[in-house]
């Protein structure tokens, strides 16, 4: 006798939502979705999901609701706001949180939700933007109960390679704080070299092949690199203000506990700025423009 899936709820069709909730489709998941903007739920229900109004309604029949929202005041009115999740939460019900919020917001949240209605909170962020989310092979980074965190693995590692427990709830926001100071980082250094190189004479479409394999490279760097080269910016990827947000939050986080982030601090001043010329919904790859401009 084949078990029985549990059944899936989500909110958050987005860049992310969208290639991750195919995969659970795909895998054969009972799937529920909602979206603040209904007509983004329309390939999923076509695939045989059923959309609902609001993210209470998204409880009615789910084991477990999963979010993909862009920031920690989203999250916040779509659990708890008029309509969310929390209206429709009963004990025995996870939340999976996907997305990318402040550590300390998670915790207070985690426990308001888990006090008022009995349902536990897992933060799971992810890393390997949208191609990892379509081919199923994202990063994940788990804060929560220990069996919680295990009772999800095997939905899971449909959407990822590698899911690690880094503690309690709160835990994985710390991780991808730390993981997008690196990307963030990465991003600009490379922005950097591309503009170097073309500024120097070296065609700078043949950085990413020729350092691949050594210290240098890296992920960001060979999907980064010829994109900045080619000036390749569409279709976006992943957002400008996703890394300033998540860079924000990593300058906050060192204040809160005294740690030296000077880099990081640099970073978020240089993506603001990029940002603020209009940038901010635009790929990262348009990082390149402003080495560009600068180098004349």
């Amino acid at each position: 006798m084949t078990a029985t899936l549990p059944s899936i709820a989500f909110a958050g069709i987005g860049l992310m939502g969208l290639p991750m909730t195919r995969r659970l489709l795909a895998a054969g998941y009972p799937l529920t979705v909602w979206n603040r903007s209904p007509e983004k739920c329309a390939p999923l229900v076509a695939l045989g999901a059923r959309r609902v109004n609001t993210p209470a309604e998204l409880c009615a029949e789910a084991d477990i609701v999963m979010l993909c929202l862009a920031d920690t005041r989203v999250v916040r009115k779509v659990v708890f706001g008029e309509g969310g999740v929390m209206e429709g939460a009963k004990p025995g019900q996870l939340l999976v949180d996907f997305s990318s919020l402040e550590p300390d917001a998670t915790r207070e949240m985690a426990a308001d939700l888990e006090a008022r209605s009995g349902m536990r909170w897992v933060d799971a962020p992810v890393s390997g933007g949208t191609l990892g989310a379509e081919s199923g092979i994202l990063t994940i980074m788990a804060g929560g109960h220990e069996s919680d965190v295990e009772h999800v693995r095997p939905i899971l590692m449909n959407l990822g390679q590698r899911l690690t427990r880094m503690g309690g709830v709160g835990a994985g926001q710390v991780t991808k704080v730390c993981n997008q100071m690196i990307v963030a980082c990465n991003a600009l250094v490379i922005a950097e070299v591309v503009a170097l190189a073309e500024k120097a004479g070296v065609d700078a479409r043949l950085i990413a092949p020729a350092l691949a394999g050594g210290f240098a490279d890296s992920k960001p760097l060979q999907i980064l690199g010829p994109q900045m080269a080619d000036s390749h910016f569409e279709p976006i990827k992943w957002h400008v203000r996703t890394l300033l947000k998540d860079l924000d939050t990593a300058v906050r986080l060192s204040r809160e506990h005294d740690s030296a982030t000077p880099l990081s601090g640099l970073a978020a001043q240089l993506m603001r700025l990029h940002g603020s010329q209009g940038n901010l919904e635009r790929d990262p790859a348009t990082l390149v423009e402003m080495f560009r401009e600068n180098s004349r």
